[in-house]
């Protein structure tokens, strides 16, 4: 029997809930191709070390592991997990912000 590998993940620790937005586009229909029908939403946020949250992505896609952000639903202390299919980083003037693609 094959173990389940452990995802990697991203936390948002304090907040507000994220806002995702709707990326309905080919690039995400085509990174979704599959059996499984899903959406693809665009996720901002600030962090303090972009190039880590990206690295720790690649690398647990690189071992054949999923990623996930780990998010405050706002419905007192409930907690949502999605799954993250891209990401990348820029430097912006508070910071570091994240640009994260999620399938719902």
């Amino acid at each position: 029997m094959m173990e389940k590998q452990r995802p990697a993940y991203i936390t948002i620790v304090e907040g507000p809930p994220p806002e995702f937005q709707d990326v309905t586009n080919e690039w995400s229909i085509g990174v979704l191709e599959g059996i499984e029908e899903a959406n693809t939403a665009l996720c901002e946020m600030r962090t303090f070390s972009g190039p880590q949250m990206v690295k720790r992505c690649e690398d647990a896609w690189a071992e054949g592991r999923p990623a996930r952000l780990d998010f405050p639903t706002g419905d007192g202390g409930e907690r949502g997990e999605l799954d993250i299919m891209a990401i990348r980083w820029d430097e912006v003037e508070e910071g570091h912000k994240l640009f994260i693609w999620l399938r719902v």
